[in-house]
């Protein structure tokens, strides 16, 4: 796509609560020379928007409505404008907080529930009502965020054969099977962390190897080792993030040659920058620079992974970032404001 300037650009979507005064699901052109966001479009036909994910082609968008009662949304994105298609359909679960696409369904991880649900998609891409729900059970040692389980992201493990849920409320990841004919889920094994610290998301290495899990509760990252013949997952080594004020970790993403991670540390209000070894299993911290905003919710790498998009929540801003390729380092270039942001996804 070309935009007026006759220069190349691209297409963002921006997720934002629209019980704290964001417009839901927000379409963005980007200017590839520069990185600059802007404004097309948004819908609110989805309250309370947490996660946004974009279908292969880039013409279909799905977003997780964080409510009580949750639900997903695909949207029609060709144009300037995000266009509901269908009605949402119900997980089954309560408070989506993140989605993945998977063998003709899409999954959610229910936090409020502590659950992962799968929804078939239809022909036309509309999701229909969830035909598996797979429930979490467990608890952990803090007493107000830990009562039971709190599912809170859902990604496609490396290989194909598996899907990652992180929970939070019970310190663990769990391998969870698919069934694409029936759409049920199964079960396969669960990876215990450090008890109180509270995993919220992780990333993975571009090689399919490893697996990095982002704490909420404690300022660290768990190295894990992944295995896709058997679907297991061993940790290997807990690093502390570089911060030294009461915080709290979000979102976490890996370059695409493999060499470093960047973490959105709210409370800080920083992005940790972890420089990795050859092998994958040594993060060493370098630095953390300021978000741009206040309680940065989620980042996300642009397409080709020159730059990181922060969505700044209390703020009210999506900021980006240039990354320099030697040092991983991220260098502010430009915001937009989008009220109560929540996350950034590309086509």
């Amino acid at each position: 796509m070309v935009d007026e300037a006759g220069r190349g650009s691209g297409s963002a979507y921006i997720g934002s609560f629209t019980s704290a005064g964001g417009r839901g699901v927000v379409a963005a052109a980007v200017d590839r020379e520069t990185g600059a966001l802007t404004v097309t479009g948004a819908s609110g036909a989805v309250p309370d928007p947490s996660f946004l994910i974009a279908a292969p082609g880039g013409d279909v968008l799905y977003a997780a409505g964080e409510t009580e009662d949750g639900a997903v949304a695909a949207f029609d994105v060709t144009g300037p404008a995000p266009r509901l298609l269908g009605a949402p359909a119900p997980v089954r679960g309560t408070h989506p907080t993140h989605l993945a696409l998977v063998h003709g369904h899409v999954l959610t991880a229910n936090y409020g529930s502590g659950s992962v649900s799968a929804l078939p998609l239809g022909p036309d891409g509309v999701p229909k009502p969830a035909t598996g729900v797979l429930p979490h059970r467990g608890s952990g040692p803090h007493p107000d965020r830990q009562e039971g389980p709190h599912a809170h992201q859902v990604v496609p493990a490396p290989g194909g054969r598996w899907v990652l849920s992180v929970d939070l409320g019970t310190d663990s990841v769990r391998v969870i099977a698919l069934d694409p004919a029936t759409g049920g889920l199964t079960p396969h094994g669960e990876t215990a962390l450090r008890p109180g610290s509270g995993p919220r998301h992780l990333a993975l290495h571009p090689s399919g190897s490893h697996v990095y899990v982002l704490a909420e509760l404690t300022p660290t990252l768990t190295v894990c080792r992944w295995n896709p013949a058997t679907g297991t997952l061993a940790p290997v080594e807990e690093v502390a993030l570089p911060t030294d004020t009461v915080n709290y970790p979000s979102g976490i993403a890996a370059s695409r040659d493999g060499r470093f991670l960047w973490a959105a540390v709210r409370g800080a209000d920083t992005i940790a920058v972890l420089a990795l070894d050859e092998s994958g299993e040594r993060p060493r911290p370098v630095t953390a620079v300021p978000c741009g905003g206040r309680w940065p919710r989620d980042l996300a790498l642009d397409p080709e992974g020159r730059r990181l998009y922060v969505a700044n929540e209390r703020s009210g801003d999506v900021t980006w970032f240039d990354i320099d390729p030697a040092t991983g380092v991220p260098s502010r270039a430009g915001a937009i404001q989008v009220p109560a942001a929540t996350c950034v996804a590309f086509a």
